[in-house]
């Protein structure tokens, strides 16, 4: 494995202009880090990843490496580019142990994080390193958010973010899972109990919906509650998956090693909108797909679709005569998801936009003073190393925020 990640690295150009570099929404400094490690200092290289991004153990195993660095490398014009991906995971997963934060000097206030997902940790890793006292309410019993209970285990090894726990605790931040803010704890309690500022990064975990007849059926279920916990989902021999984005060839693939024998994954466009790795490793694992289609009506028996054609401007039309029925013993609907309302709905002052997303400024502060957000609550469902740049910078603001408070 070294040797195989070593002659990769020994790939990289050093390109003096490195279009790698632009291509990282989080910037990382791509073949400096490569030629830290080909020197031999491989500590000071994992320390160089951690400091730019702390979830990179995370991010080199999920990112969209395709369309983000790897897609940006000058040697994938003509061949193979740099698998980055592989050697940042080598990197940051051997240095991740060693880490060593040291002493904080310790400000004497408080913040509160609400949501465990990507962006509350980075979050509180920030912010605990400058010395603040961190809180993270977790709702569900595990910290991780759509990395625990979004994203396969095949994909990402749940004892990762065990690891993160572990850092955090180590750290002094303290976890209060099974907590939903907005029911019995509001964020006026956080306030009243002395917290300063609050952070919210709860992510987005209500289904989007199809609006059609069937989504109610005993054998219809949502993406995101399936990934949550398939085990507890009894979906039979066949099942249809109507969406084609990376969180259906998740369902698709997860649900082929819970015992489907039939998959099916149906797409409106004749373009599949997951990343084209997930699904080529989705058609290796036997997954089949139909695209120009729209759901019509969903039965007890299967989906009624329709095909549709696009006109040169973009209008689209259903084919008159062409509904069929997809038979499967199972539906799935995977059509991206939206924040839900406890917190908002339980706060004052704090606005939202159409879509129920929280409104922010580009320094993710929201309409009420000493309340910040960041992550998919505010952006949408957007991928995991998006959640951490921009926590970054909510963190720098809140910083700044916490600093000119008065003791």
């Amino acid at each position: 494995m070294a040797f195989n990640i070593i002659n990769e690295a020994r790939r990289c150009l050093n390109c003096k202009n490195p279009r790698c570099v632009k291509g990282c929404p989080i910037s990382t400094q791509i073949p400096t880090v490569i030629k830290t490690f080909l020197d031999g200092d491989i500590d000071k290289a994992g320390y160089m990843l951690f400091e730019n991004n702390p979830l990179s153990m995370i991010c080199s195993l999920i990112c969209n490496h395709e369309n983000q660095c790897e897609g940006h490398c000058v040697l994938g014009g003509k061949g193979a580019p740099v698998h980055f991906s592989a050697i940042e995971h080598y990197i940051s997963d051997g240095y991740f142990d060693k880490l060593d934060l040291g002493e904080v000097e310790k400000k004497g206030k408080r913040v509160g994080v609400i949501g465990g997902g990507p962006a509350g940790i980075t979050i509180a890793i920030l912010l605990a390193r400058r010395g603040y006292d961190i809180t993270i309410f977790e709702s569900r019993e595990k910290i991780g958010g759509v990395l625990r209970y979004g994203i396969p285990e095949f994909r990402l090894p749940k004892s990762n973010i065990e690891r993160y726990k572990k850092l955090l605790v180590s750290m002094g931040i303290k976890i209060r899972p099974n907590t939903s803010i907005g029911t019995t704890i509001t964020v006026d309690d956080m306030f009243r109990d002395g917290y300063r500022a609050i952070f919210i990064g709860t992510g987005v975990w209500k289904p989007n919906t199809l609006g059609i007849k069937g989504e109610s059926l005993g054998n219809v279920h949502f993406a995101i509650n399936y990934l949550i916990n398939p085990d507890v989902f009894s979906l039979g021999e066949s099942l249809n998956i109507i969406g084609a984005g990376n969180s259906a060839m998740d369902v698709a693939r997860t649900a082929l090693r819970h015992g489907c024998k039939k998959v099916t994954v149906f797409a409106r466009s004749e373009h599949l909108a997951a990343s084209e790795i997930e699904v080529e490793y989705a058609r290796y694992d036997g997954v089949e797909f139909v695209t120009g289609v729209e759901p019509m009506e969903i039965t007890e028996d299967g989906v009624i679709f329709v095909k549709v054609e696009y006109g040169e401007d973009g209008s689209k039309r259903q084919v008159e005569g062409s509904e069929k029925l997809y038979p499967a013993t199972s539906t799935i609907i995977a059509v991206s998801q939206g924040p839900r309302d406890r917190i908002v709905s339980t706060t004052t002052g704090i606005d939202v936009t159409e879509r129920g997303l929280l409104v922010t400024n580009t320094f993710g502060e929201t309409t009420r003073d000493g309340i910040f957000a960041a992550g998919d609550v505010v952006l949408g469902a957007k991928t995991v190393v998006e959640a951490v740049n921009y926590s970054k910078q909510v963190a720098e603001a809140m910083d700044e925020y916490l600093k000119e408070l008065k003791d």
